[in-house]
């Protein structure tokens, strides 16, 4: 099989991109900046000596913006450790480099819009998140990997990687067209990897986790929820654990995704906006869509739903109860747990309740133990599917105790346990589970929500804490900030990078670019007068005036305008939230 080149050095001249893997020289990826062709070439001597030379670690692809392509590339990577010897790898630095030489060709809006779009690639970029590997499918489950055919495993890594997984799929698919270039595209997932290497009762180990964040559906949380018409789900996230442990490779396969129903849930400066579930669209359509995938893909779906069975989540929860009922698949199995019920007053230890009442079901699942060898000695027959209302904060501690009782039955079943031993006093072993698991569940909730988890004081100590409180409350805070107020220019991010949006090079020029509406003077003026009447209120308390009837007058006048203000931007605060402006720019179900 040929893997993607692993180092490359990039020479740069102004008519030419010129890329040259270390590992073979003689392949040449010719790039012209002029008429944007691009080839492979046999001859190194093409390269100019007074080309500008970089070192890059791979090309995440070509996306075209409104000053024509730009070339993406890897220029730093940090290493996370190795799966079955083979190296994998978070992307730490890229660089996005423009064909033009000079923007003299636009106007100065058409400029403006540019520069918008590569600030928005840039972000996305920046997320910290970004794996991969040159060597090893990081995109496909290990029981995937060993259930398939000779043919796959020769196949180059880009066409076999599962493209759910593959968030440069649509930035790659100028060099995928040609099959020659096919070891310069190296697919990139999203999502959380974690490596260590550990013990248990001084048996050496590798403890990997592994969290893939699908770009089907993908966005940010008050803007993307439940599922589109053809069955993809919000935050839909694969997790695998993997154990390699005495010649043995163990791994068992989570997911989570946004409840399963067309709804939808915007912004409004509301803390917590209504859901609404769309009367016009078939629910029931794409809910067996969307389980017909999964089954095909896990097996049985043993359907976790954490959701509050009261308040603005009843509705979500009878909708999803009666579409499990309607669809009447035996290989969906409903398990509804009201979290925040059945753990009030801090009571973390009733999530008992919920994992003695599915620990049959679990060993009916199973999970893949195989020896090092290929042989395989038990596989996974289907998963937890695991979801809240965001499918973050209350998913990641649930999944983690399944994941919990999975290692328990592992150990025990390879005799590195005895019957009746407890993993909460393997101590090296615990501090690390419980790390990595809070680690990941930061990652997934910074992905969606814009801040770490929360409840995460659980899953790194297993007790929740008053300090753990003022956290949660802390990253809430953040969270209502970013998801009225920034989200949608990180949704129409989020769009532009996976290619949910085209950008038509005469935006600002012949055609209107998205970024000109216009807006009315209300929502800069209410905003501005009510932080300028707080301000006043504020200066008033802390520097009183002589006359004690004039400061009271004072302070009564500027409440009232704080509160006429406030209350006015409340009231129509959907008119006030930060909107995306492109793919998802009208609200539309589904």
């Amino acid at each position: 099989m040929a893997f993607p080149h692993e180092s490359m050095n990039l020479y740069i001249t102004n008519e030419h991109f010129y890329v040259q893997p270390l590992d073979s020289k003689a392949d040449i990826l010719l790039i012209d900046r002029g008429t944007q062709e691009i080839s492979l070439e046999r001859d190194p001597g093409l390269i100019p000596a007074s080309a500008i030379i970089k070192n890059i670690y791979g090309i995440v692809g070509i996306i075209r913006l409104v000053a024509g392509p730009y070339l993406v590339v890897i220029t730093n990577r940090a290493k996370v450790g190795e799966i079955n010897g083979k190296a994998i790898w978070k992307v730490a630095k890229t660089e996005i480099l423009p064909y033009k030489r000079t923007t003299l060709h636009l106007t100065e809006t058409q400029v403006q819009v540019n520069k918008r779009y590569i600030s928005m690639i840039g972000h996305i970029l920046s997320l910290d998140s970004f794996y991969y590997s040159h060597s090893y499918d990081v995109t496909h489950s290990v029981q995937r990997l060993q259930n398939t055919s000779p043919e796959f495993t020769h196949m180059p890594l880009y066409e076999r990687a599962d493209t759910r997984f593959v968030w440069n799929n649509n930035m790659l698919r100028e060099l995928a067209q040609q099959p020659e270039l096919t070891r310069f595209c190296l697919p990139l997932m999203l999502g959380f990897v974690a490596v260590r290497k550990t013990s248990v009762n001084a048996k050496p180990l590798n403890y990997i986790l592994i969290s893939r964040r699908s770009c089907f559906r993908a966005g940010t949380r008050y803007y993307m929820r439940g599922l589109d018409s053809e069955g993809h789900a919000a935050n839909f996230v694969e997790t695998e654990q993997i154990v390699e442990i005495d010649g043995y490779v163990s791994a068992f396969v989570q997911t989570r995704g946004s409840v399963p129903m067309i709804w939808s849930q915007r912004p409004n400066l509301k803390y917590k906006p209504n859901p609404v579930i769309s009367e016009s669209q078939d629910h029931l359509q794409a809910f067996q869509l969307h389980f017909a995938t999964q089954i095909y893909n896990y097996g049985t779906q043993v359907l976790i739903n954490l959701l509050d069975q009261k308040g603005h989540e009843l509705r979500l929860v009878n909708g999803y109860a009666s579409a499990v009922e309607t669809s009447n698949d035996n290989k969906i199995i409903y398990e509804p747990f009201d979290f925040h019920h059945e753990c009030r007053k801090m009571r973390w230890d009733k999530l008992s309740i919920l994992t003695d009442r599915v620990e049959e079901i679990q060993t009916q699942l199973g999970y893949l133990l195989g020896k090092k060898d290929g042989t395989i000695i038990d596989q996974q027959e289907g998963v937890f599917r695991t979801n809240c209302i965001d499918c973050l904060d209350r998913t990641n501690v649930v999944q983690s105790l399944f994941s919990r009782k999975y290692l328990l039955d592992l150990f025990t079943k390879i005799c590195v346990m005895e019957e009746g031993e407890k993993l909460e006093n393997q101590t090296l072993f615990e501090d690390m589970f419980r790390n990595v698991w809070a680690d990941n569940a930061d990652a997934c909730a910074k992905q969606y929500a814009g801040t770490g988890a929360l409840k995460t004081d659980f899953t790194r100590t297993g007790a929740r804490t008053k300090w753990g409180l003022l956290k949660d409350g802390q990253n809430s805070a953040i969270r209502y900030y970013l998801n009225n107020f920034h989200d949608g220019t990180k949704q129409d991010a989020i769009d532009l990078f996976l290619g949910n949006y085209v950008v038509d090079d005469n935006e600002g020029s012949s055609k209107p670019s998205p970024f000109e509406t216009e807006t009315d003077i209300k929502f800069y003026a209410l905003p501005v007068v009510f932080l300028v009447a707080v301000s006043m209120i504020v200066i008033s308390l802390l520097l009183p005036g002589e006359n004690l009837a004039e400061t009271v007058v004072y302070i009564l006048f500027w409440t009232i305008v704080s509160a006429f203000c406030g209350a006015v931007v409340y009231l129509y605060g959907d008119d006030f939230v930060n909107k995306p402006r492109l793919a998802q720019a009208k609200p539309k179900m589904g």
